[in-house]
């Protein structure tokens, strides 16, 4: 786990967050019905590509998955898809929830962050999903404080996600990053207030609530990739990259219009 404790360190990740949160904003903007996510995973890389950065999650092979390295620049999860969508030619839909992720390595430092939306017409099943999937986001991430444990940050988004109604996926979780895109420690969403290492300023963590309709079971397709609920209910994702600061919480993804 990086603690980040120079200017240059923090200044490098503030530049790779920022790259990261301007991608997913241009996909967004682009993403609606008809529109294929092949289409916006070409947006990504070439805006990644034109400031000389990498798309980290291009060719990234974790040990867990035994079917050949990530072939996209985004993961795109379509629906009951919670994680892990690989871009492909399916046009969207009026009223898909679709959940973009992304990572940026730029000069040797990580960004990572995703963001769900509800293409053309919203349903109230699918408004109500998104808004507390970010809502857990913010939650976890006001709970980034100095001497704050990690189970408090984990505490605060589950709270805010089954409160709504809702159940949190457990077997994927967020994660420290820095000069890797996955470091420790594991950032689960869900937890006891109270557990767990304490919070230190120079930290940065990739919190990433992933939040289901119905149960919070999920399995592995047969692309090895791409994760679905197990009872076929939708699912959304949200993700900020947040520095741990003597102010607080700082935000490094944040996707400027």
């Amino acid at each position: 786990m990086i603690i980040l404790k120079s200017r240059e360190e923090i200044d490098k990740m503030r530049r790779a967050g920022k790259l990261t949160g301007r991608v997913l904003r241009a996909v967004v903007d682009k993403a609606d019905v008809g529109v294929t996510t092949i289409e916006l995973d070409r947006i990504a890389e070439k805006m990644i590509r034109d400031e000389g950065a990498v798309p980290a999650f291009k060719g990234y092979q974790p040990e867990f998955v035994k079917c050949g390295p990530f072939p996209a620049t985004l993961c795109t999860s379509i629906n009951d898809e919670v994680v892990h969508g690989i871009p492909d030619g399916r046009p969207l839909a009026d009223g898909d929830i679709l959940s973009i992720d992304t990572g940026v390595e730029m000069d040797g430092y990580f960004g990572d962050a995703a963001v769900s939306i509800i293409i053309g017409r919203p349903d109230k099943g699918a408004t109500s999903l998104v808004l507390a999937t970010r809502n857990a986001l913010d939650a976890g991430i006001n709970a980034c404080i100095a001497g704050n444990r990690l189970g408090d940050v984990s505490s605060a988004i589950q709270t805010v996600a089954e409160a709504a109604g809702f159940s949190v996926v457990r077997r994927f979780v967020g994660h420290g990053i820095g000069r890797q895109m996955h470091e420790d420690p594991p950032v689960p969403n869900y937890g006891s207030p109270g557990t767990g290492p304490v919070l230190k300023q120079g930290m940065v963590l990739a919190l990433e609530p992933m939040v289901n309709i119905g149960t919070s079971d999920v399995e592995a397709s047969a692309d090895c990739w791409r994760v679905t609920t197990r009872d076929g209910a939708r699912s959304a994702h949200f993700e900020h990259t947040v520095a741990i600061t003597e102010s607080g919480a700082e935000v490094l993804t944040v996707q400027e219009a």
